[in-house]
């Protein structure tokens, strides 16, 4: 009997990505069911938000689940998006194979850093709640983002590879909800923060507009 040559492909590490982020939405849903079918309608209706932003806000499982699964699928839609809307990947300068991780420490370092600017601010102006509140907030909508995000990615890997539709279509759905957030956050947050208007504008250009206008300043050069 002769041996017959067998080759075996290696698994797709983006696959094992996409299949590990899905596995912490279904831990989410089997353990925090009740509240993962308040999240899911999150744009529509801020039921959530109301309901479980009084404790343990940002430390709750169902909350580390899904920010771990948004942290990954965001991070593999930069990536993504970076090979569709640059394909010879100047941008990215350098191999393929570490550019994820790379961009992936870079959004967590990024958004660690901001959270701690965020829970620091609280506790210089003496307003650690109503931050903490509004960090939480935020961070739904950007959570809930994840799942377009996901959704993109699938889409990108496995039916329309290279399509720039996708990624601006994924884009306006990211940015969309998330403004909702942010409109959501303004008004039940307006007398709040028509009292500290001063210390807000200082937030607002601290911490949310000069960290995109410095990234952006990055890529252009």
């Amino acid at each position: 009997m002769e041996p017959i040559l067998r080759n075996i492909q290696s698994i797709d590490w983006i696959t094992l990505l996409l299949f590990g982020s899905l596995m912490l939405v279904v831990l989410a849903k089997s353990a925090f069911y009740n509240r993962f079918l308040n999240f899911i309608i999150l744009p529509f209706n801020n039921k959530y938000v109301f309901m479980y932003n009084k404790k343990e806000k940002l430390l709750n499982w169902f909350h580390i689940f899904f920010t771990v699964f948004q942290v990954i699928n965001f991070s593999l839609f930069i990536y993504l998006a970076f090979l569709v809307l640059f394909k010879d990947g100047s941008l990215l300068n350098m191999d393929s194979s570490y550019s994820y991780p790379f961009i992936l420490g870079a959004l967590l370092l990024f958004l660690l850093i901001k959270v701690l600017l965020q829970l620091s601010n609280g506790f210089i102006f003496n307003s650690n709640k109503v931050i903490s509140e509004l960090i939480f907030k935020k961070l739904s909508y950007l959570n809930y983002s994840g799942l377009v995000m996901f959704a993109a990615n699938l889409v990108l890997c496995y039916v329309l590879k290279d399509s720039q539709i996708v990624v601006y279509v994924a884009f306006f759905l990211i940015l969309l909800i998330n403004v909702i957030g942010w409109v959501t956050l303004l008004r039940n947050h307006q007398n709040f923060l028509a009292s500290n208007f001063f210390y807000f504008i200082l937030y607002l250009c601290a911490l949310e507009i000069a960290p995109f206008v410095i990234i952006g300043s990055y890529l252009n050069d």
